[in-house]
């Protein structure tokens, strides 16, 4: 049965509509979805029909309402849902029955999706969510305090999903589209700020500047009109930010590639004849190696070339940016994090990659390959050979040097002759030439006053031979043009050259010493301030966000409070680039700018202090997002984490590369660990592998800290099947620990649990929950609570399970940690399986995948769908237990879990799967597995069918 308020009241079964004519049952009817599955009181029920004049004998009426209610809906045919307690009324509706839920659970997503800068997503999801309003909520039931109380908080979330969805609409330079919807929300809600903002943004990034700014000062008169106030901070900043012509307001653009290449910032000039050139390449080869000086262009050239490719491969167009790997040992797993392979197994990643990219046609984009050069060849060369549908591009420095290996040398853009100007009439628009129409498309942005006449042309010219048609050295020039006429600038220039013209310049390539050149001469025209700032941020990898800036750049030279200011200034010169598309505002600079700044650094003497503040930063963020596990901000600690994993893996390089800094990247490790970062990056692999290097470096001085790695380690192995390491780990954590060592206590109850199956699990878990405690470690209590409820269902009698699954959500609930609470549905789930409902635990497991879903858990829904499958094998549904088991089982081999060695799973497994082996017979067992394992989207599937299962059982807690 489907239940809808959001538009007119509508009750469906099926195909068929269940018809609530008359007005009080519509009331009572909707008070009750509005608090679905919780029960609800005899007082607000008779609020929301009567409001403050109730009729004598309430109560009674009531009841009659209640019944007659029950009959219509029970007489569809399935039972009713409306059960009775003894505090008041509660309506049962399973996941997905109202539209509401619908909404909420895709609102959620979407938050979740737009936290981690996944604006495409976020957009799907929220279309998805509005589409489900009809009309005014509540339309047709007639209670004056619903009307009052709960509508109007309704209407807001409408706004609130409709506000978000334009957002990441604006995130996706879709901003032309939504100009006219904005005009709209902005009548209709005038005293809405954001809606005015947004609008504002839409009409700037339309190049309609003029009108975005009237759009201002039409909000202001309506706010000063309507409520007597100015307009708040966010409009007055915007404001001054148009009025600057901030560059960072600039929008990326859609990007409708498959695969995950990144929008085009700026228009793409020229290149023709090579990504015809390329195209033909990957056509008659697999593997195309783009070579050529730094700023000439090969990183803008592979990504425009794997957009334009992209309908030639199923499988999409894949970037793999190698920037910022500074540990060629974890090329091959960069790389599966790219592609988005998430096995979390002992297994080498490259089989791991062998295994994705066996069966498909893509297009792997590897860029930045240089200073990995030999790591990338021996990977390339084993993918190759092993995945017949794959193709390679590359850019490089250096040519890989791998069999069949196709080299297109990228050449700078083609310059006009240096011919007398007087004649220039008579040949082609200079703007035919490549290097000058870049000039042309980068000045209009940059310096729009500017333009190339017949009193400038022979000057253009000169500057674009000058600057041999380097693309970088283009555009940084480009930016100058805002401030210095061309002369000036090619006077400068000149000045530089002549003064680098000594032995260095006579012995450089003449293309490396001019970008060379140019990024000193963009050096020189900075302020001091930005000079320091310039050089200090070229030790951030992959980017950094204004708070990592201030942290470790900042000093007397350069004040805390002034570096926001010298950041825009960066930006303003082409040296930082700037996305404003997440939560936080990220910078990058370009990797050759960023080398140079590096250089600059070493010359400053700084290159090490500045690292080791760079350290100390992500060494507090990792132990920000420790302490904060298992609270309300989790979720936003783990997408934090996620964007600043190159700096994590620079500032851990940092600590193995140093001497005596190795127990400070243990510590980094271990907190990373701790919050469970590499379960939720699908990097748990990686994980292992600093814990290992940086405890082999730092121990055995490490302590406590040590043998709580050794316990993490263990802990790392066991999960990925690799029985000899966990043990090995074990005996090294026994030998180590001190008595009262939480780490070690915990690792014997969860080693008691997984590899035993022992109820020694049970004390020994509380026991590791009981020092946590002691120690203040409250997210690692949590997992021991969290374990030693596990234990308790698996393992205790129902007493005790019972006890321990209801502990373990009191204690979620209280934290208000979303990933806490999905697990402790989880535990509940296998608390009713074993000892309880069978039907009700498969809701329970639904809901957790839910949820974790909704978090982007990429570890929990493999046992979840597991689990599910546990329970719906249990109501003797046994086909469908077979697919889940399909599903689960496609899971567990994306992600790399294995069952074997984790005892009680491994179990419940053999026992489900021999149940549906039983009823089905061999046959149809494996064609229904088969079934499962083909779902495209596993939650999805697994979600839809708990729901015929949740209808199979009733609730004996409440009664009809």
């Amino acid at each position: 049965m489907e239940f809808r308020i959001l538009g007119p009241l509508e009750v469906l079964h099926g195909p068929d509509h269940v018809a609530v004519k008359a007005a009080k049952l519509r009331i009572v009817l909707a008070a009750l979805l509005l608090d679905a599955n919780r029960v609800v009181s005899v007082e607000t029920l008779t609020d929301r029909l009567w409001g403050q004049d109730p009729p004598d004998g309430a109560r009674n009426t009531l009841q009659n309402y209640v019944f007659r209610l029950r009959r219509l809906l029970g007489g569809a045919g399935t039972g009713t849902p409306l059960l009775t307690s003894h505090r008041g009324y509660l309506i049962e509706v399973t996941a997905g029955a109202l539209d509401l839920d619908r909404f909420d659970v895709l609102l959620r997503r979407a938050r979740t999706a737009a936290t981690a800068d996944e604006m495409e997503q976020a957009s799907t999801l929220l279309r998805e969510a509005l589409r489900l309003w009809r009309g005014e909520p509540l339309l047709d039931v007639p209670s004056e305090t619903l009307r009052r109380d709960v509508v109007p908080a309704l209407r807001e979330r409408r706004l609130d999903a409709l506000q978000l969805r334009i957002e990441a609409d604006l995130a996706l330079g879709r901003h032309e589209r939504v100009l006219a919807e904005l005009q709209e929300l902005t009548t209709a809600h005038p005293l809405r700020e954001r809606f005015w903002a947004q609008r504002m943004l839409a009409l700037y990034r339309s190049e309609r500047r003029g009108e975005a700014l009237c759009c201002y000062r039409e909000a202001r008169e309506t706010l000063v009109s309507e409520l007597g106030v100015d307009p708040g901070a966010e409009l007055r900043e915007l404001h001054q930010r148009m009025l600057s012509a901030d560059p960072a307001l600039v929008n990326a653009g859609d990007s409708k590639t498959s695969g995950n290449l990144p929008a085009e910032v700026t228009t793409f000039v020229g290149r023709q004849r090579q990504l015809a050139e390329i195209g033909r390449l990957l056509a008659a080869g697999r593997l195309v190696t783009l070579t050529g000086v730094g700023g000439v262009g090969k990183t803008r050239l592979a990504r425009r070339t794997g957009a334009e490719l992209a309908s030639r491969f199923p499988g999409g167009v894949w970037l793999a940016d190698l920037t910022a790997l500074v540990e060629p040992r974890l090329l091959a797993r960069t790389v599966a994090h790219a592609l988005g392979a998430r096995d979390q197994s002992a297994r080498p990643s490259v089989d791991v990659l062998r295994d994705h990219l066996r069966d498909t046609r893509l297009l792997l984009v590897l860029d930045n390959c240089e200073h990995v050069v030999g790591a990338v060849a021996t990977l390339v060369d084993t993918l190759l050979r092993a995945c017949p549908g794959l193709r390679v591009l590359a850019t490089s420095r250096q040519r890989l040097a791998v069999q069949g290996e196709h080299v297109l040398l990228v050449p700078p853009l083609p310059l006009p002759p240096a011919t007398d100007p007087q004649a220039a009439d008579t040949g082609p628009p200079l703007t035919d030439y490549d290097a000058v129409a870049l000039l042309a498309d980068r000045t209009a942005a940059a310096a729009p006053a500017f333009r190339i006449d017949r009193h400038n042309r022979a000057l253009v010219v000169q500057l674009c031979r000058r600057l041999d048609g380097i693309p970088l050295a283009i555009e940084l020039a480009a930016v100058r043009l805002s401030t210095l006429a061309i002369g000036e600038i090619l006077d400068r220039l000149d000045d530089r050259f002549r003064l680098l013209a000594d032995g260095t310049a006579q012995v450089t390539p003449r293309y490396h010493q001019t970008l060379h050149d140019v990024i000193s001469w963009s050096y020189d025209l900075c302020t001091e301030p930005e000079r320091l700032l310039w050089a200090r941020l070229s030790v951030f990898s992959g980017g950094f966000d204004l708070e990592a800036a201030e942290a470790v750049c900042s000093g007397p030279d350069v004040p805390r409070r002034d570096v926001i200011d010298i950041l825009a200034g960066l930006v303003h010169k082409s040296i930082l680039g700037v996305s404003t598309r997440a939560a936080r505002t990220r910078y990058r600079l370009l990797e050759t700018v960023r080398q140079y700044g590096r250089q600059r650094l070493a010359d400053l003497g700084l290159h090490d202090a500045v690292r080791r503040r760079h350290r100390d930063h992500y060494r507090r963020l990792a132990a920000g997002a420790a302490a904060g596990w298992c609270g309300p901000c989790e979720v936003e600690w783990l997408s934090r984490l996620r964007q600043e994993l190159p700096n994590l893996r620079s500032a851990l390089d940092f600590c193995i590369t140093e001497p005596g800094q190795a127990a400070i990247g243990l510590e980094i490790a271990a907190n990373l660990t701790r919050v469970r970062f590499w379960f939720f990056s699908s990097t748990i692999g990686e994980g292992r592998h600093w814990l290992e290097r940086t405890h082999a470096l730092s121990a055995p001085a490490a302590g406590a800290l040590g043998t709580g790695a050794v316990a993490m380690l263990s802990w790392l192995s066991l999960v990925q099947g690799d029985k000899r390491a966990t043990e090995t780990f074990l005996a090294d954590c026994r030998a180590s620990a001190a008595e009262a060592d939480p780490a070690a206590a915990y690792l014997e109850g969860v080693h008691a649990l997984l590899v035993r199956g022992s109820v020694q699990a049970i004390p020994l878990l509380a026991r590791a929950r009981e020092m946590f405690r002691q120690a203040g470690a409250r997210g690692d209590a949590h997992m021991a609570t969290m374990f030693w409820a596990m234990a308790c269902a698996f393992l205790g009698d129902r007493d005790t399970a019972v006890a321990a699954g209801d502990d373990y959500l009191a204690e979620a609930e209280a934290s208000g940690a979303a990933w806490a609470y999905s697990w402790a549905l989880w535990t509940l789930g296998l608390v009713e399986l074993r000892n309880g409902v069978a039907a009700r635990s498969a809701e329970l497991f639904r809901e957790s995948l839910r949820r974790q879903q909704d978090i982007d858990d990429r570890w929990g829904p493999a046992w979840g769908s597991e689990a599910l499958a546990w329970a719906v094998s249990a109501t003797g549904d046994h086909a469908f237990a077979a697919e889940l088991l399909g599903a689960a089982g496609r899971l567990r081999r994306m992600t790399g879990v294995g069952l074997i060695g984790l005892r009680p799973f491994h179990d419940a497994h053999t026992e489900a799967e021999a149940l549906a082996r039983r009823a089905l017979g061999a046959e149809e067992y494996e064609s229904a597995y088969e079934r499962g394992s083909r779902a495209g989207d596993v939650i999805l599937f697994t979600c839809a069918g708990a729901r015929n299962v949740a209808d199979g059982d009733g609730d004996d807690r409440p009664s009809p």
